[in-house]
């Protein structure tokens, strides 16, 4: 009796599920650990295998491991699922012993099952994002690779193995592996490299080029980042590899064009009006003009990021081009024979735009009389442009984040999911990461869309381009109102390069044309007296084409609007729907006169 009792004390202190089983496998003895979990009594487990205890999935493979166990009465160990009281399953571990007696024969069995629920998580977590590491890795041509300098021993990701045409089983014994097929031009060089940061414990960094087996040329970039042990000695290096052909050849080529660019430039000056039109139609990279090194900046970062599908977030001024700068990075990626879908976020009222970009389904709201598609769905495996991005409401902020993250949505009043293979490209001439900060602006949607920023820069930081871009509009109003322009009016040149064009491109085009439809003779020539600003560049000088007067009596019109709208901009109740105007507009002269509409967002105290 004694002894009873001394096992059941024993069994209950095991920190673990524990059951005694008969030879035939009958439950004879648990701990309270099992009837706690199961929630049933010791009879009502008798039969633990004949009902859903454990897992529908696991319970063949369990019955097959006990039966072998009992037939040739060895010890067995199997993974499976068992159902709580409450109806939850649990991963566990489950052992089982046999017990013999003096004549070797089974009396007993000991099973004790430990939960390991915690683990099997961990391990299909690691499994998931070792899966979604590989797949990013392919999408973007970027291989790992780790270095153990105790050893050695050198470990790749597949993906080195593909950019380098190695088969997928193929396993690298050095890091020669690395250096056996670098062009011989470079491979000096990258070994030194290589070596002196294991002897300074420094990052390595190196650009060079690979030949492969079939002669092919390839361009990588490399980087590796130094290990140390606890005391401070390096023991490997581990860095990813990416290959950047496209980036490389796209340079290559754009710096050619440059080139060509910069050499008609220089004869612009002594040319006739002839070969001016030809050095335009040089300097125009697809609709955008110029080849001042401010927009060339900007264009390097389309050319390098147009080929991808990677999401692009274009900042700028009003008047910039940044709807040029969209279309420019569709007509230069895979997807530029299907659809290319704009959408000004700001001239759509906030109660519609979530039906204006995923559609809306029959009767989901007053007038949807039939199903509408959204511009998303006619942007399919083509590239959506949402301008003024900043002008979306908070919760089209959330369905956009859900859009970017999960590639799916579902119309206006429906069910259905849609999955989406789309390209998405914003604009805003705000500074979204201010309007983050302030709370305007979902800081995960923020970062979701600023995956490749690109920033035009303004007309009056590119004053290079200015005469281009004069030569060609007038020339398109010259066609277009049946005109003759032989000259350029040398005075007009040197004015328009010396205001500040707070308008930007948008207000250079509207003087080009107001002053094309006012020439008479083969001249053109700007009134200058419509250039008031001056030539300085900063924030005053940018506003003084209007009297001083004038400015302040607006600035104290802008000011008691966003007061009345307690620093809203944009919306039904906005302070540019009080003043009657865009939303965008309306931000351009606050950022014109330095406004700071966040002091206006608490009401009035009573």
């Amino acid at each position: 009796m004694d002894n009873e009792r001394q096992l059941r004390l024993t069994v209950d202190t095991i920190p673990g599920l524990v059951a005694i089983m008969t030879p035939a496998g009958e439950v004879e003895l648990v701990n309270q650990r099992v009837l706690k979990y199961f929630g049933r009594t010791l009879d009502e487990l008798k039969q633990w295998g004949t009902g859903d205890d454990v897992h529908p999935h696991d319970l063949p493979a369990v019955l097959a491991a006990w039966a072998n166990s009992v037939e040739h009465g060895t010890p067995y160990e199997v993974e499976h699922r068992i159902r709580r009281a409450d109806g939850v399953y649990r991963w566990f571990q489950s052992r089982g012993s046999p017990l013999r007696d003096s004549e070797g024969r089974v009396v007993r069995w000991y099973n004790l099952l430990t939960d390991i629920d915690e683990r099997k998580r961990a391990e299909e977590k690691l499994r998931r994002s070792e899966a979604f590491l590989l797949e990013a890795q392919s999408m973007s041509h970027t291989g790992s690779w780790r270095h153990d300098l105790m050893n050695g021993e050198l470990t790749v990701s597949p993906e080195v193995l593909r950019i380098r045409g190695m088969p997928p089983d193929f396993r690298p014994s050095s890091i020669e592996f690395f250096f056996q097929n670098i062009h011989p031009e470079d491979g000096s060089r990258v070994r030194q490299a290589y070596e002196a940061a294991q002897i300074t414990k420094c990052d390595f960094a190196a650009d060079y080029r690979i030949l492969l087996p079939d002669g092919t040329i390839k361009y990588m970039h490399t980087v590796g980042h130094p290990v140390a042990n606890e005391s401070g000695a390096v023991v490997e290096f581990a860095g990813t590899g990416i290959e950047v052909t496209e980036h490389v050849e796209a340079r290559l080529s754009l710096e050619k064009a440059l080139e060509e660019i910069q050499q008609l430039k220089n004869r612009l000056r002594e040319e006739n009006l002839a070969l001016r039109e030809e050095v335009v139609h040089a300097s125009m990279f697809e609709e955008i003009i110029g080849s001042s090194p401010a927009l060339q900046a900007t264009l390097m970062g389309l050319s390098m990021v147009a080929p991808t599908d990677s999401t692009v977030l274009i900042t700028g001024e009003t008047g910039t081009g940044k709807e040029l700068i969209a279309r420019a990075i569709h007509r230069r990626s895979r997807r530029s024979d299907h659809a290319f879908v704009g959408v000004n976020c700001a001239a759509i009222p906030a109660p519609l735009i979530a039906s204006e970009l995923f559609g809306h389904e029959k009767g989901a709201f007053t007038g949807a009389l039939q199903r509408r598609r959204g511009r998303f769905e006619l942007a399919q495996q083509g590239t959506i442009f949402l301008d003024e991005i900043g002008e979306v409401p908070a919760e089209t902020q959330i369905a956009l984040l859900r859009v970017l993250q999960e590639r799916e949505f579902e119309r206006v009043g429906g069910s259905e999911t849609i999955s989406l293979n789309v390209r998405i490209v914003a604009a805003s001439n705000r500074d979204l990461s201010a309007d983050v900060s302030a709370g305007a602006f979902r800081s995960d949607l923020y970062y979701r869309l600023n995956v490749f920023p690109i920033a035009v820069p303004p007309l009056r930081e590119r004053k290079e381009d200015i005469p281009l871009l004069i030569e060609y509009y007038v020339k398109r109003f010259a066609e277009r109102l049946g005109k003759r322009i032989r000259t350029i009016d040398k005075r007009t040149l040197e004015a328009c390069q010396a205001y500040a064009w707070p308008g930007n491109i948008r207000e250079l085009q509207n003087i080009v044309e107001r002053s094309m439809i006012l020439c008479t003779g083969e001249t053109f020539a700007i009134d200058l007296a419509w250039l008031l600003g001056g030539g300085s560049s900063d924030a005053e000088s940018r506003g003084r084409a209007l009297p001083q007067a004038l400015r302040s009596q607006e600035r104290e019109v802008i000011e008691a609007a966003l007061a009345r709208s307690h620093g809203k901009v944009a919306g039904a109740s906005g302070a540019a729907a009080k003043l009657g105007i865009p939303a965008s507009t309306l931000e351009s002269k606050i950022r014109q006169f330095e406004i700071d509409k966040r002091r206006f967002r608490e009401p009035p105290s009573e």
